[in-house]
């Protein structure tokens, strides 16, 4: 078998195309965490201990200056660029992407995808639709899986 092929039959759960498909059908549930004042190590560390490209950043309203807390993300990206710079900040608050995006399970694949597209980011913050509490993370990568379980637009 060469790389990069795919043997039929091996998920028990074909999602839906994604015309059809919900944010539910298509995000990892659950979401890995961190304080503000984490340092860049260990968010890396949580990156490569979990397999993850991003970690939701719990930042205060004191930090962010906005009035309200509110959940941040940092992403690999964000994190590789920071370590790049001759003198990287201290911790994660002052990465964290502050105008997280968020969707709900229930909201259509369709536009949570279009309108991480019109943000230019990877990752959206799934919230619970009553508490808007995080329940989980949609990516990019989770939407192409989808579309390579044949679920694009022939």
């Amino acid at each position: 078998m060469s790389e990069g092929s795919v043997l039929p039959g091996h998920e028990s759960h074909v999602p839906p195309r994604i015309e059809n498909a919900t944010v539910a059908d298509a995000m990892h549930h659950g979401i890995l965490s961190c304080d503000a004042d984490t340092t860049l190590t260990e968010v890396a560390r949580i990156m490569s201990t979990h397999h993850v490209h991003c970690v939701a950043v719990e930042c205060t309203a004191e930090r962010l200056d906005i009035g309200s807390d509110v959940w941040g993300i940092i992403s690999d990206f964000d994190l590789v660029a920071a370590r790049m710079r001759p003198e990287p900040p201290d911790t994660v608050a002052d990465l964290a992407q502050k105008q997280v995006i968020t969707v709900e399970p229930s909201g259509a694949l369709r536009d949570a995808a279009e309108l991480m597209l019109t943000k230019g980011t990877s990752h959206a913050v799934v919230v619970n639709p009553e508490t808007r509490y995080p329940v989980g993370i949609l990516s990019t990568l989770d939407i192409a899986r989808v579309l390579a379980r044949g679920g694009m637009q022939q």
